[in-house]
């Protein structure tokens, strides 16, 4: 998870890759619409393979501590 920091002055605060410009949620984008990790490393070549796993352990363990509401 080290891959993944949080600035205040870098993209409104947003988790970032590496402290670039690059958020959790542009990589999560390009997955949701279908691009395959070989095309995400084409369009951001600073981006390594880790990166992509990193982000997608990130999302994860942000959804595992989202409580559930329960009516």
């Amino acid at each position: 998870m080290n891959r993944i920091t949080l600035e205040p002055g870098k993209r409104g605060g947003r988790p970032c890759v590496r402290g670039l410009r690059i958020t959790v949620y542009d990589v999560l984008s390009c997955l949701s619409h279908g691009m395959s990790t070989a095309e995400i490393l084409e369009d951001f070549p600073e981006l390594e393979a880790e990166d992509i796993r990193a982000v997608l352990a990130f999302a994860a363990d942000r959804e595992h501590q989202v409580h559930a509401l329960v009516s």
